[in-house]
This record gives structure tokens, sequence and C-alpha cells, in this order.
């Protein structure tokens, strides 16, 4: 149960009186008019913009029904917790035996200083866990866009909870082993269920402290928060959780190569889809990271912490390339299994994020477009010719990779995702037949009739899993593609590597790494 009770964010503005509902009725029938207006100025600009084909712009906004639909609670209140001050090292306290809580048996003390109160969002109307970070992920650039100080208070939120554990005994559902609900370091799954921000990790069917993605995506969305609104108190504030991630994903580069393995299981957001060794997905998500770390920590002063960022970054980018590249697109991972060869749509959300922040790619810019057109050919054109979105999974024969359920799936808000991709390098028309695949389906008289009610996924046939979902709010990704914020565009460029020394050990090791391992560099 919840320990606590919060008002709506508008008892901020109206107070929790019998009176307040009146008000509030009151203000809407007055102010109704401005509201439109309002609207209307928000919307014209894109409404008008010729680039965008008609179908883009009703999903574009169609789509934000979620913000709304999708579960949300918005109190007016900030939960008693600070970060602890600047550091480059991990803080915490290793005799605690629970979370510090974030909400106690009494009400805290509310320092709401951003005047923003606190957000919470469902994954979806099936799954129930508030503010899910790994499809986050794929949503938050609709929050960042649009409600920029509501994305860097779920920040602070998850930057909190990185710094904090949990030792309660749970019991995980895919093998039956017992752990502990949350620990120090690791990125939470989700903000919990029945008392959010206080119980963490509501999600229990596999142990979300041995996946390989979630800490990667917290350091990729708080530098790209971070690029976006310039806000050098946010950036400070979640810089020891920054720092405290990167070293807790690291005890997974077990050949100390800087390179992150992942162990065999589904240890990712595709949690039914199994990896091992490295992967396409989490590899490259390391690789953005690592990178992002670097330039997070330039600006705020940490030179020696980006130069050392940066050289692990250049021997992990080698050993990724030369285990993944195969001369068209990265492998799935680099084992043995049926799906190792697979084109994977969502291989690039590394650089997805890397491009959509304002830094370097990381791989040549004919590298990255060469996996986008293969992907673009596989896994979106020999799907129904395009017209159901790209499929997660398809083997370099042109057939779907039918090992698991979520293989052989299209994902909405990946598909959208993808589209963002291909948009910042350069591939609009790629982007926008693959992206309107999920309008065909999903919104337009001819699809499945999925209006308004977008689900996580569905099959080359229509069958549909968890309607009212919240990673296709990616399309927000696409418009920020289109028209990115002010703060990147003005921001003078980044050169991660312009002060890393790279010591003679490590020229050693990336010297012997081409010689031993050339990875192919053709197209086709």
């Amino acid at each position: 149960m919840i320990s606590c009770s919060f008002g709506r964010r508008y008892t901020k503005f109206y107070g929790t009186s019998p009176r307040s509902a009146i008000n509030l009725a009151q203000d809407a029938l007055m102010k109704y008019k401005h509201w439109e207006e309002e609207i209307d100025k928000w919307q014209t600009p894109i409404l008008r913009d010729e680039r965008f084909p008609e179908w883009y712009k009703i999903t574009l906004f169609n789509e934000l029904y979620f913000l709304v639909a999708g579960g949300t609670v918005w109190i007016d209140s900030d939960l008693s917790s600070s970060l602890p001050e600047d550091s480059d090292l991990p803080l915490h306290n290793s005799t605690c035996n629970s979370t510090v809580p974030l909400i106690g048996s009494s009400p805290p003390d509310f320092d709401d200083k951003e005047n923003v109160g606190k957000f919470l969002y469902l994954e979806g109307v099936e799954y129930f866990m508030w503010c899910t970070y790994d499809v986050h992920f794929y949503a938050s650039f609709a929050l960042l866009d649009l409600f920029p100080k509501i994305e860097l208070s779920i920040q602070r939120d998850f930057a909190r909870a990185v710094l904090r554990e949990d030792r309660t005994r749970v019991r995980f559902l895919a093998d039956g082993t017992w752990g502990t609900r949350k620990v120090i370091g690791a990125v939470p799954h989700d903000l919990g269920a029945h008392d959010p921000w206080h119980e963490l990790n509501a999600y229990n069917i596999h142990d979300t402290s041995r996946w390989k993605d979630l800490n990667p995506k917290f350091v990729l969305q708080v530098y790209r928060d971070f690029a976006a609104t310039d806000d050098m108190s946010f950036g400070r504030d979640v810089w020891p959780a920054v720092c405290t991630a990167m070293e807790y994903i690291e005890q997974f580069d077990r050949d100390g190569d800087c390179m992150i393995e992942n162990d065999g299981f589904p240890d990712q957001t595709y949690d039914a889809w199994t990896v091992l060794g490295v992967s396409a997905y989490c590899g490259c998500l390391w690789l953005a990271a690592l990178q992002a770390a670097a330039a997070m920590a330039r600006s705020l002063g940490h030179d020696d912490y980006a130069d050392r960022c940066m050289v692990k970054f250049a021997k992990a980018k080698h050993v990724f390339e030369a285990k993944l590249w195969n001369g068209s697109y990265f492998n799935y991972d680099s084992g043995t299994s049926y799906s190792s060869r697979s084109i994977q749509a969502d291989q690039l959300a590394g650089q997805w994020y890397t491009a959509s922040s304002g830094l370097p790619p990381l791989f040549d810019e004919d590298r990255i477009k060469c996996t986008l057109q293969k992907i673009f050919d596989y896994n979106v054109m020999r799907v129904k010719g395009g017209r159901i979105g790209a499929v997660n999974g398809m083997h370099p024969n042109g057939k779907v990779d039918e090992t698991c359920m979520q293989s052989r799936e299209i994902w909405t808000g990946v598909t959208y995702s993808l589209a963002a991709t291909m948009l910042l390098h350069g591939m609009e028309d790629q982007a926008f037949t693959t992206a309107q695949g999920i309008f065909l389906a999903g919104w337009s008289e001819e699809g499945y009739g999925y209006w308004f009610q977008t689900p996580e996924a569905w099959t080359i046939d229509g069958h549909y899993r968890s309607l009212i979902y919240m990673r296709p709010l990616a399309i927000w990704a696409m418009q920020h593609a289109l028209s990115p914020p002010r703060a990147i565009l003005e921001a003078p460029k980044v050169n991660t590597m312009e002060r890393a020394y790279v010591s003679p050990g490590a020229l050693q090791f990336l010297q012997d790494s081409v010689r031993k391992i050339t990875p192919k560099s053709g197209c086709f």
C-alpha cells in the first residue's frame, strides 16, 4: 500500500476544498477559447510544414493521447530526497539494509524548486509499472520536446534511485531464482507499482540488475536532456549517478577488452530474445554511453574522467566492429545461435541517441547508412511491402527470425525510432516509408483499427500485444530529428577525442586488434 497520499497537480493552484472543482470548471469555461488559440499556435507550424507528409502530422499529434490516457499521475509535490554533492565516485552506504525511503510513514517535506511536481506514467494498461525505463528511452522524446521540466524531474527520480538499494528478496519468474529487489548502482527497471518512488522494480520476470541496456540508457538520456536543455544545475545534480551507473555496468566486461558482454539470457528490453556475448543492441548502447559520459564530464570540468571514457571507447569500438560487422550490417550477437546473424531493426539504438544529442557518430557514416539501408530493404520492405513497420529480426536469407515471439514482432515504437535514425542520417524517403507502415497498419481506415490504443507490437498477420502502450511516443524522436532543440543546434561541435590520452598499452592493444581481426569494409 502507498504510505502517503498526494494532491493532484492542479491542487497547487486550486487547493483541495470542495469549492475547488467549481473554480476549476469556471476557469475552463472562461478560458477555453484562449487554450484553443494556444494549441493552434503550437500545432500550426508543424501542420503547415510542407516537408512533412499529411499522415505524419496526424499521427504525430494523435500518438500524444498516451500522455493523458496512459495511466498518468501528476502530483503536487517533490519527494524529500536530494542527490549527493558533485563527485566522481559512487556514493552509497554499504551497511544500509534497505532503500533510503523517498516516501516515509509521514508526509515528506517538499522542495519543488522547478515548480513541476512529480510525474508518473504507466508502461501500458496491461503492464502495470510506472515509468518503465527501458521503454521511456523511446517515449521520452515527447516529454523532452513538449514538457522538458517534467522529463528532467523523471531523470532526477532515476538518478536518486541509482544511488539506493533495497535488499528485499524477490523471486524471478523466468528461472525461479531469488535475488535483491534493487541493487545499488543498477538503474531500476521502473519506479514501482503499488508504492512508486519507494518500492522500485515491480518487474520480476528477470533480475534486471543483470540487464545490459538500462545503465547505458540512463547515461544516454541524461546527456541528451542535458544537451537539449543546457541546464547545468541538472547536470551537476545527476552527475554522481552517471558515474555510479557507468562503474556498475563495467562488471559485465568479462574479458577486460572494454566491451560489455551479454550473459545468454534475455538481459535487455527484448526480454524474451536471448543474446550472448557482444551484441549489436547493448554493445552499441555501451559505446554511445562512453562517449556521452565523456562529453558530459568535459562540460562539467571532469577532464580526467572524460579521457578515461574515451580510451575505453576507442578499445571497445574496435572490439565491437571486429566481432559484429559482417560487411553490410552488425550481427545480432557474437554467439553461434540461429539468431546470431540476424538483422536486428534496433541495432543502431546507440547511434540514434548519439546523433540526437549532437555527438560525433560512433562509426563511419557509410557504415551507418549501409546498415540502415540493409534494415530498410529486409526488415521493412520484405514484410508486407513496408506497410506494417519494421520486423525486429530478419535472417539474411530474407526470412523473418522466428526464434521467439519478440524476434518476429513489429514493435511500433522501435519502428518510429528506426525512422528517426534514418532522418538523422539523411535518409528521408526510407524514414517516412518506414514510419508510414505504423500509420497504415494502426491508424488508417484500411488498417487494424488501433486508433488511440497503439499497441506495443503486432505480428505480420495483425495479432497485437499490449494495447495502449508507452513506446509509440517515439514518433516524437522523428520530430526531434527534423527540428532539433536550439541548444543542440547552437552548441559548439563536440570532439570527444580532443584531449583523450591513449596510453602506450592501450595503443598497442588497438594496433594488435587491427592486425588480428580486420573488419570487412564493403557494404555488399
